[in-house]
């Protein structure tokens, strides 16, 4: 298994009652095959809409990382410490766990 066919989805709810879905994975790509991508990104999504998108440090095989991650910014999102922006994102995305 790896972040390419099994990536890390969880959702938080926010301070204000919204939900944001988070996802750390290989990001889907329809003109490059996933067995060809190693980058891993974390997405936001919410009502429906993709409304951030970061690059991190891990690679496609950094499975209990991405779950790390996934926990840390799920935590971050629902205290109201982490806002749901890539500018947010960003220092969690470029630090190994």
């Amino acid at each position: 298994m790896s972040l390419r066919s099994n990536p890390v989805e969880q959702n938080a709810t926010l301070p204000d009652g919204s939900v944001v879905r988070v996802r750390v994975g290989v990001p889907e790509d329809s003109y490059i095959a996933a067995k060809e991508i190693d980058t891993v990104t974390i997405e936001l999504y919410a009502r429906g809409e993709h409304i951030a998108a970061v690059n991190t440090v891990l690679d496609a095989g950094q499975e209990s990382e991405a779950h790390a991650l996934t926990r840390e910014i799920v935590v971050g999102l629902e205290s109201g410490t982490l806002a749901p922006t890539a500018g947010a994102l960003e220092p969690l995305a470029d630090s190994l766990r």
